[in-house]
């Protein structure tokens, strides 16, 4: 196994930044303490951060190239880091590391001929859309955070949202990558073409890959046809298990372009902030949309509705109107903020196969109880993807031992049931101890043999991913 070693003889961790900046452009590299202190840590708070040597925010891959090259001689580790919303601890800071950040790599270019835009990382999310939107084209990847992540992160994790569960994840809208390797070498993966097997399948393999394989600089992302207005249907359900039945019942249907899911401490929190009119005494509410033009959505929606109501749902209400429909929508993206003014999150991503997810939800339920926690759960219930959101204090070393030990029970329990301890927010740090029992050794071995070819002296984002 590959390992990050000291840099070399006689050389200093001042001497060797000194190089780094003199080799770069003026302030790109930061070391100013008040500065770099804000990059230790990723929205998951990681409490074992480490304190970078420096911070880098390169504008152009030649500059990447020359902090790779500079790395790999001194083997320092290198940590890449989009905006900073992480919720695994991918983009946790080092000890004796530097912090890479894409943050000032912002260049996008759209092509409505081949409907494909190309963007560096740097561009969020909510940014790309707004930019392709001019052409009258939609880019669907669509995480809660939207409007806070960028493209860079959502590759680095393969990120999903709300929508995925009609139109997939991030992986099935990157056609190709640049990609700087650890050795500083530059390579560019696949392209502007929507059938190409030319190879390996290589762009995949650094979609999802936390900065453990390369550093991304450059995407082409594949664009729809702009995405037609939303009817929205929201149901609330005595318990859990009925709601969960009813979205195994609606996807065995039709597939819908949302279907979320929110349990009652999600509600009440929501409902506590934004004073919808939320049902404070729901077990759970579920937000089910279709985006099919004229009387194939309103088809849609009638069966949605009906399949809501056979499955026990206490109220059902579904609408055409677009800012209506968008304010339940966002009240879903808010889930996970409100729940945050109720205390400091460990935010879980495990996902199972559907038919599971009712074990999945009341299994978390018993697990809140038996440790005596506040547990609540959101989920794109659509696929499966559930978002437990552990309420803990980390003041309380009583209170953060038992929120620790129902991370793993979850994480164990959505094994047991044949899932997955990730869907979308990526392994990162917090999740790195419990990949194994997942993957299992063979497996594990086959990741390290990868890790090892592409970097072989392990400085890409060291403990975290794979």
């Amino acid at each position: 196994m590959s390992t990050v070693e000291p840099a070399g003889a006689g050389d200093t961790a001042a001497d060797a930044v000194a190089e780094l900046v003199s080799a770069l452009p003026d302030g790109m590299v930061v070391t100013d303490p008040t500065i770099t202190d804000g990059y230790r840590q990723d929205r998951a708070l990681d409490p074992a951060a480490g304190t970078p040597l420096a911070v880098v925010r390169p504008h152009r891959t030649e500059q990447v190239q020359t902090v790779l090259r500079w790395a790999g001689a001194h083997r320092i580790p290198v940590i890449t880091r989009g905006a900073g919303t992480g919720l695994s601890g991918g983009a946790t800071a080092v000890d004796g590391g530097i912090v890479l950040s894409t943050e000032k790599m912002r260049d996008i270019t759209v092509d409505p001929v081949t409907r494909t835009a190309v963007c560096q990382p740097g561009l969020l999310n909510a940014e790309v859309k707004k930019a392709v939107a001019k052409h009258g084209l939609w880019y669907p990847p669509d995480p809660s955070s939207f409007e806070i992540c960028s493209i860079g992160g959502n590759i680095a994790t393969n990120a999903g949202g709300l929508c995925c569960v009609k139109y997939g994840v991030t992986t099935d809208y990157v056609l190709g990558v640049e990609v700087v390797l650890a050795d500083g070498t530059a390579v560019r993966l696949g392209g502007p073409r929507l059938k190409d097997v030319a190879g390996f399948s290589l762009t995949k393999l650094f979609v999802g890959s936390e900065g453990a394989l390369g550093v991304v600089t450059e995407a082409t992302l594949r664009l729809l046809p702009e995405q037609p207005s939303s009817c929205v249907v929201v149901a609330t359900f005595a318990s859990v298990r009925h709601a969960c039945e009813a979205v195994l019942a609606v996807t065995g249907r039709m597939r819908p372009a949302m279907l979320e899911f929110m349990d009652a401490a999600a509600i009440n929190a929501v409902e506590d902030k934004l004073r919808m009119g939320l049902d404070r005494k729901a077990g759970a509410m579920l937000v089910a949309a279709s985006d099919e033009r004229g009387a194939a959505g309103a088809e849609d929606i009638a069966l949605i509705g009906s399949v809501f109501t056979e499955h026990g749902a206490t109220e059902v209400y579904s609408t055409d109107d677009p800012t209506e429909g968008e304010e339940f929508i966002a009240a879903r993206r808010y889930a996970i903020p409100a729940v945050e003014a109720k205390g400091p999150l460990l935010l879980e991503d495990v996902g199972v196969p559907l038919p599971a997810l009712a074990d999945l939800v009341t299994g978390i339920e018993e697990i809140a109880a038996q440790q005596d926690l506040l547990i609540s759960v959101i989920a794109h219930a659509g696929d499966g993807n559930t978002h437990p959101l552990i309420v803990h204090d980390p003041t309380d070393p009583e209170n953060t031992r038992r929120a620790q030990l129902a991370y793993g029970q979850i994480m164990d329990l959505a094994l047991s049931l044949g899932g997955t301890i990730t869907g979308e927010h990526g392994v990162g740090r917090l999740k790195r101890p419990w990949l194994g029992d997942q993957l299992g050794p063979e497996v594990m071995a086959l990741n390290q043999r990868i890790k090892d070819a592409l970097d072989p002296t392990g400085i890409l984002n060291p403990g975290a991913g794979i």
